[in-house]
């Protein structure tokens, strides 16, 4: 009897695929490299067993078994499997996602020669070429050679038959598709130790004559005590002006050895700049209570879930960080997930003090061998204490005890690419399949998690006081309708809040300034024909973002119009493209024009900016956050990443710029994240001994979610906003589902909405309400037409059942399964 095993790979299909064992026999939770529709893909054991397939086809072997062991544990697969189920994604593309270990396996393109190849090479040899071709002699030649090196049937590297052939990947591609090779995908196992050379001095060497440079390097080492990196040796030779040959003259001589040891991983982290870290402090009476409930939960053991309720500044970290500590004593690990990359270097900088080698970081920005790295440093339990964003919550802790999920309301958590799963769900269900505890925790919460509070599901604990004391920052409403109607200009800063800038800055205070849009003007706007200058790839406006210096009319980096979807940038035109005026306009303020113009109001400020143009990697922030720590800037202005989790005790003063357009965008949600978002950067003022202010300028001051926001009433806000969603059958009242119909072709995405509407209709689906279809808010999107449905029902499995059916049928009618979108429990409608 044979031995199968069935693979999940990274595609599309909702299934799994059967091999043949070869040699080794894998294990459940093992990579294994297979052969798939011409490929050779990486893919994860999920059974192994002696079923044959019943179907008479070929079943092709397993290639190569990439783990002795499993990398998944089986709490691990239990939890893909239950994300593949509820989200209605690809079980093979949710192990993709929980496996950030692409750094082990290389990529590359491979050749082999089709028979149609083989067919023109005969032709060819026989009677020579008289085919016609709009390629040169020269490029037929190579053809012919290429085809001449693959005779032999063997496949062979694309950097291989460059170098013999001469030919290059578009002389290649294009025999592809003239069917004369066949092209491979082929993975290959690499060594992603991060690795770097260091020089060691030979103590017992005997020193024979040498001549100056090399006489300066053993110097150089001994003064170090006889290690230092090639790499900082390298560039102190530079500066002496001493030949990097010499280093190698010296270990030839046996007087030096170069020896490769792991590379250290630097964590990152912004210093304390004199306050004490958050393990420091001295807990008050509502944090010992907070902690007390927490650290009682998890010595009785078992699935308890938690959420913590806390206003801006109550100390919410501090609990953190004790709850961690209770859980090491008890010999358990522990995961913090904060929703952006953003404050990692803060947090990350509090946990190397609290916990020094235990802690482990992950999220995108490190590099793929980064990641592998710390990966296994914590699957080997090296490191009990994992803090990232919302994939590391697939890190493989060992007895994991706790969860911690800051600012549980956040957006970030949701995963916007199959599998769309949101991080605090995952986090909840991986809490429930570990006995563990988890907590919730936020100044904001999600509605969602507040109704599993209010139905006794989650625990709720609650921080209503700010530490020390300290009261709310006071919140003023600046109608703009009545500033322009008093001044008659259109003004990004109202007379008030330039008026309390000033004020602050002249008493040695600090600023923050939230003005949530990047670039210079949101619009660039035709006057003779109002024309908008839209991506030509999404049906969205271009971004201006004005250039430093130089010619307007001269595309430059920083002088542009970008596309913040697709990335997409051009020059400005000098006319309109549709009636080619001249007179075109600039709308919007972005942060950039809010940096000039704080420049022009205060020219003495220290000024600062955060947005995505100026943070574009770790150290950026890190760098930003330290001058704003360290006082260097006093007034910042920035998009809402400067509104999460960070403690600045200067600041007493923050203005929130058009926070209020979001208003009118077509999303259930609105309204609540406006709340959200003004109640956080509220939370940034007045974190010190001084008191703090917030000047919010409006169109909308009756709104009701910006009155609650100004008061600091977040109970009054979900009493508000839980009516309308009551009526409306919207979350947390019903379960929801986005399904988004796209292609390339607007008249194939426009067939397969109507398809799958007159399906719908059909089914009489009693217990589920379909919208739709209709033209996504944003119909084109990175030249994606797109058209939705949006589903609600109050039972889950009803919804669940209905969208499998749904892609059941999708397929039948030859809608492939990349073209639809199902997006469980969407946080973003757009």
């Amino acid at each position: 009897m044979g031995l199968f095993c069935d693979v999940a790979l990274p595609v599309p299909l909702d299934q799994t695929f059967t091999y043949a064992v070869n040699g080794v026999v894998p294990v459940v939770g093992a990579r294994v490299l297979v052969p798939f529709s011409g490929q050779r893909l990486m893919g994860v054991v999920v059974r192994v067993h002696e079923d044959a397939p019943v179907e008479e086809f070929e079943i092709k072997p397993v290639q190569q078994v990439l783990d002795d062991a499993a990398l998944l544990s089986e709490e691990l697969m239990k939890l893909a499997g239950w994300i593949a189920q509820y989200y209605v994604a690809p079980l093979g593309e949710v192990l993709r996602g929980m496996l950030p270990l692409a750094a082990e396996v290389k990529r590359h393109f491979s050749y082999r020669i089709a028979e149609q190849g083989r067919k023109v090479l005969y032709e060819g040899a026989m009677k020579g070429s008289s085919r016609r071709s709009k390629l040169t002699v020269e490029e037929q030649n190579r053809e012919y050679s290429v085809l001449n090196y693959l005779e032999g049937g063997e496949a062979a590297k694309m950097s291989a038959l460059r170098s013999a052939t001469g030919a290059n990947k578009g002389l290649l591609e294009g025999m592809v598709r003239k069917k004369w090779l066949v092209r491979e995908v082929v993975a290959e196992e690499r060594d992603a130790r991060r690795l770097e050379k260091v020089a060691v001095l030979v103590a017992e060497a005997r020193l024979p004559k040498l001549n100056e440079n090399q006489t300066a390097i053993l110097a150089e080492l001994a003064a170090v005590g006889g290690r230092m990196r090639v790499r900082d040796l390298r560039l102190s030779l530079t500066r002496a002006g001493v030949p990097e040959s010499t280093l190698g003259t010296l270990v030839k001589r046996g007087l030096v050895v170069v020896e490769e040891v792991a590379e250290k991983f630097h964590l990152g982290g912004v210093g304390a700049h004199g306050k004490k870290h958050a393990h420091e402090h001295a807990l008050n009476e509502a944090q010992m209570e907070a902690l007390g409930t927490i650290a009682a939960a998890m010595e009785k053991g078992g699935f308890r879930p938690h959420l913590l309720y806390g206003i801006t500044g109550s100390g919410k970290t501090s609990v953190y960080f004790a709850a961690m500590q209770r859980a090491l004593d008890a010999g358990k690990s522990a995961l913090l997930l904060v929703p952006e990359i953003g404050l990692t270097p803060a947090m990350a900088g509090q946990m190397v003090a609290a916990f020094g080698g235990e802690v482990a970081l992950l999220h995108s920005q490190l590099t793929p061998d980064e990641r592998a790295e710390q990966w296994h440093r914590i699957r080997r339990g090296e490191a009990r204490i994992v803090v990232g964003t919302r994939s590391a919550v697939f890190a493989p802790m060992v007895d994991l005890g706790l969860i911690i999920v800051d600012e549980e309301h956040d957006s970030s958590y949701k995963q916007e690419e199959t599998p769309r799963y949101h991080g605090r769900d995952v986090a909840v269900m991986r809490a429930k399949f570990n006995e563990a505890v988890v907590v919730l925790g936020s100044a904001t919460p999600s509605l969602e998690s507040w109704a599993n509070a209010e139905k006794g599901r989650y625990a709720r604990i609650e921080m209503r006081a700010r530490v020390a004391d300290r009261p709310m920052p006071l919140v003023e409403l600046v109608d703009m309708r009545e500033e322009f109607r008093e001044t008659g200009q259109e003004q990004i800063f109202s007379r008030r809040l330039i008026e309390e800038t000033q004020a602050t800055l002249d008493r040695g205070e600090q600023v923050i300034l939230l003005l949530n849009r990047r670039g210079y003007s949101s619009t660039v706007l035709c006057r003779s024909c109002g024309e908008k200058i839209e991506c030509e790839n999404c049906a969205v406006s271009m971004t201006y973002h004005k250039p430093v210096s130089g010619n307007d009319a001269i595309a430059q980096p920083g002088q542009r119009l970008e596309c913040h979807y697709c990335g997409s940038r051009r020059s400005v035109p000098k006319a309109c493209p549709k009636c080619e005026s001249e007179h075109l306009y600039f709308l919007g303020a972005g942060s950039q024009q809010g940096e000039e113009r704080l420049q022009e109001l205060f020219p003495t400020a220290r000024i600062g900016r955060m947005d995505r143009d100026t943070v574009r990697g770790r150290s950026d922030m890190e760098r930003l956050l330290a001058r704003l720590h360290g006082g260097e800037i006093n007034l910042l202005v920035g998009t809402q990443m400067i509104a999460k989790g960070h403690d600045i005790h200067g600041v007493t003063l923050v203005g929130v710029i058009g926070a209020d357009f979001a208003l009118g965008l077509p999303d259930f949600r609105a309204a609540e994240r406006v709340f959200q978002l003004l109640t956080q950067v509220s939370g940034r003022a007045g974190r010190g001994d001084l008191i703090g202010k917030v000047l919010v300028q409006t169109y909308h001051p009756e709104h009701y979610a910006i009155q609650f926001a100004a008061k600091h009433d977040y109970p009054g806000f979900v009493a508000k906003e839980m009516q309308y969603r009551r009526w409306m059958h919207y979350p947390p009242f019903a379960v929801l589902a986005n399904v988004v119909i796209q292609s390339e072709k607007l008249e194939e995405a426009t067939a397969w909405a109507g398809t799958l509407g007159r399906w719908f209709q059909m089914a009489r689906l009693d217990k589920v309400r379909v919208l739709g279809p209709a033209a996504a808010p944003i119909v084109k999107l990175k030249r994606i037409y797109r058209f939705h449905f949006v589903l609600k029902a109050e039972r889950r499995q009803t919804l669940g059942e209905t969208l499998r059916a749904m892609l059941g049928y999708a397929e039948t009618q030859g809608i492939a399964r990349r073209n639809l979108v199902v997006d469980v429990d969407a946080v973003h409608l757009m």
